[in-house]
């Protein structure tokens, strides 16, 4: 069991990730690769992720090199997975880099330890070895995260809506009761259970940093050393997608004040009850009207407990910020340009 033990000033200072931690994907999207768990779960991501990575020449990258410092098991090295990685992949990859080579030598002990390394590990507080892990974890993140950025960020956006729902309703505690089956707030302490250590983790003032993931599966996970800025990785709530009606109208069907109103709450996330309190029509009325936006690609709808809570997706993100900002006209584009690194085997 894993226990975090609150004081009223963590209460204030627990935050939630704005973005998906690109190393935490990583390194869990990696775990996937090692178990059946979930695979019913994932299992479109795990056909396209396999193809992928055949397809670019890394499946001995990933089985040689990576799979051995990111063990399925109760330990691996908390450089890898750096606070740095919640502004992007650079950003990480660079902190992964300039770790002081006292505590890679020192964590990659602790994983020789325990689950075992292979022989090279030891190495990795060498410049060089670590710039080919940097380019191994770039090529992976590229091959199989990369194309499916949209979807996490989708469902990332739809989990910080769905906590801004309950604190304005519920507050932090209730934030922190409703963060998923093996998280439980027993006040101050709120426990992981079952974890595969066990811990006390006091805050002492520090707060609670939660990462919401894509690649997490039912057990979350916290840095194991207790010097590092607290942090809960956790799964994101996987719950079947609505299904869609057959016979959606097209697009042109959205145009009107009452669905404009309906996608403008999903903006900030809003249940049906409160979308129909926007739109001034009754929530069966709502209900039809989600159906709609939802059939054309504009909202997700994710059950929580009683509620439904809409939230926009990609597309309907981009219809709001084109309607705010047409007379701007467009700006230049900020696509980074794709690089394709030299990855090569660790010696």
């Amino acid at each position: 069991m894993l226990r975090f033990h609150f004081t009223s000033e963590d209460l204030t200072r627990v935050r939630v990730a704005t973005e998906p931690h690109a190393l935490w994907e990583i390194a869990v999207s990696l775990h996937r690769l090692q178990t059946r768990e979930g695979r019913r779960a994932y299992a479109p991501w795990f056909r396209a992720a396999r193809a992928a990575l055949r397809q670019d020449g890394l499946e001995r990258t990933v089985r040689t090199f990576l799979l051995p410092l990111f063990p399925r098991a109760s330990y691996f090295p908390d450089f890898l997975t750096p606070p740095e990685g919640a502004h992007g992949l650079d950003a990480g990859l660079e902190a992964v880099l300039a770790t002081p080579y006292e505590r890679v030598a020192s964590e990659v002990d602790v994983l020789s330890r325990g689950v075992g390394a292979p022989a090279w590990a030891g190495r990795l507080t060498e410049r060089d070895l670590r710039e080919q892990l940097v380019d191994a974890l770039r090529a992976y993140h590229r091959a199989v995260i990369a194309p499916h950025e949209e979807v996490i960020q989708e469902r990332l956006h739809a989990e910080r809506a769905r906590h801004a729902h309950t604190l304005f309703h519920a507050g932090t505690e209730g934030l922190l009761t409703g963060l998923g089956p093996t998280i439980h707030w027993r006040p101050p302490v709120l426990e992981i259970d079952p974890y595969p250590a066990h811990r006390d983790v006091h805050l002492d003032g520090q707060g609670l940093l939660l990462i919401p993931s894509h690649f997490c599966w039912h057990a979350p996970i916290a840095l194991a050393d207790p010097g590092l800025p607290p942090v809960l990785l956790y799964p994101l709530h996987h719950l079947p997608a609505m299904t869609p009606q057959a016979g959606s109208p097209p697009l042109n069907a959205l145009l009107g004040p009452t669905r404009a109103a309906i996608l403008r709450a999903s903006a900030t996330g809003s249940t049906t009850t409160e979308a129909a309190r926007r739109a001034g029509v009754t929530p069966t009325t709502a209900s039809h009207h989600t159906a709609v936006l939802r059939d054309a690609g504009l909202i997700t709808s994710h059950r929580h407990a009683n509620t439904v809570l809409h939230t926009l997706t990609p597309l309907g993100a981009a219809l709001l910020r084109r309607a705010g900002h047409a007379s701007r006209g467009p700006g230049p584009s900020t696509e980074p340009p794709r690089l394709t690194p030299s990855v090569s085997e660790p010696p």
